[in-house]
């Protein structure tokens, strides 16, 4: 299970931390992602992190201003807004898919199918 929380309303340029908290599987085990889903269209891939926290991947519109990070002691996942901007004003949602042995390939809006566990997600405004 996969619950989302710290998503609420800000100001154009402000900031805000989202978090995501795991249970019922080992969660170190598993690469993490951040979708987000705007009105009217599909998920868009923000960010993931490989199951040790070593590597990250961002999409180009966050690149500079988003960074994700993971806690495996305490099961948490957690993203970093800073600069935000209306068009970041979105559902977000996190997603964990299961890592085998090797180099993770971060699934992205083709792959969904891919993740294991979904968050229902946790709503972001971005507004003056």
């Amino acid at each position: 299970q996969l619950v989302e929380s710290g998503g609420g309303t800000v100001q154009p340029g402000g900031s805000m931390t989202l978090s995501c908290a795991a249970s019922g599987f080992t969660f170190s085990n598993y690469g993490l992602t951040w979708f987000r889903r705007v009105p009217g269209k599909g998920l868009e891939w923000v960010s993931s992190i490989d199951k040790a926290g070593t590597e990250t991947w961002y999409a180009d519109s966050v690149k500079g201003r988003f960074t994700i990070t993971r806690d495996n002691d305490k099961k948490m996942l957690y993203l970093q807004m800073n600069s935000l901007k209306p068009e970041d004003t979105a559902v977000y949602r996190c997603a964990a898919d299961w890592v085998g042995g090797g180099r993770w390939d971060p699934p992205k809006e083709d792959r969904l199918i891919d993740y294991n566990y979904w968050g229902l997600g946790t709503q972001v405004n971005v507004s003056s």
